[in-house]
């Protein structure tokens, strides 16, 4: 199949279709990370949406969208950040152009939304422990022309928050690669390598339907 990554530097997913024979592409703005430039469209996803694509995996900025912003979006109780809900609408307005595109078969991630934003309803609710990691982080997908995302190894110990144990590991130890804050914005949104795996493996095949 050919396949879009949208919104992705790291190459965690495209990697993965990769090894399973896939034509697969990441694209963002940013220039890849994951070590292969060839399989990496770098610039404006939204001029890539119409050349043919077989599956889209996309991961919109949630930088303005993410409930986890709640705070800076009513900085006063009950007074709107007017310029911030803004940027959230902007940010919705690229989500919506990705989920409504013409491919066949989509799946659109992101955090928890605000509801101020009204995203579509979500299909799916998945956790980097349910494939494999010791770690929480509600994730959302919005799907169409695919099935629900399967668990493949369900960790139900010593889980800890991905986001709030950022800097440390599962055992308490720091993390590899804290560095900067905006590196580890990076670091801490890259896709989870089992879900990824779990992507292409149950994803990748041309039979894939709701």
């Amino acid at each position: 199949m050919k396949i879009l990554i949208a919104c992705e530097e790291s190459q965690a997913v495209c990697k993965e279709f990769r090894k399973l024979g896939h034509e697969a592409y990441s694209c963002d703005i940013l220039p890849c990370s994951g070590g292969h430039p060839e399989w990496h469209l770098k610039g404006d996803v939204l001029e890539q949406l119409d050349k043919g694509w077989d599956l889209m995996i996309a991961h919109p900025p949630c930088t303005y969208l993410s409930n986890a912003g709640a705070c800076r979006l009513y900085p006063k109780k009950g007074v709107l950040n007017q310029e911030r809900y803004e940027k959230g609408l902007k940010a919705k307005e690229f989500f919506m152009k990705l989920f409504n595109s013409n491919i066949p078969r989509i799946c659109v991630e992101n955090p928890i939304p605000s509801r101020v934003f009204n995203l579509p309803n979500k299909s799916q609710v998945i956790q980097p422990f349910e494939f494999g990691h010791p770690f929480s982080k509600k994730t959302y997908l919005w799907i169409k022309g695919l099935p629900k995302l399967n668990p493949t190894n369900v960790i139900r110990e010593n889980v800890i928050s991905w986001v709030s144990g950022g800097s440390k590991d599962n055992k308490g130890n720091p993390r590899k690669n804290k560095g900067t804050k905006h590196r580890s914005s990076i670091m801490r949104s890259k896709t989870f390598k089992g879900i990824s795996k779990a992507m292409a493996e149950q994803w990748g095949s041309s039979q894939s339907k709701e």
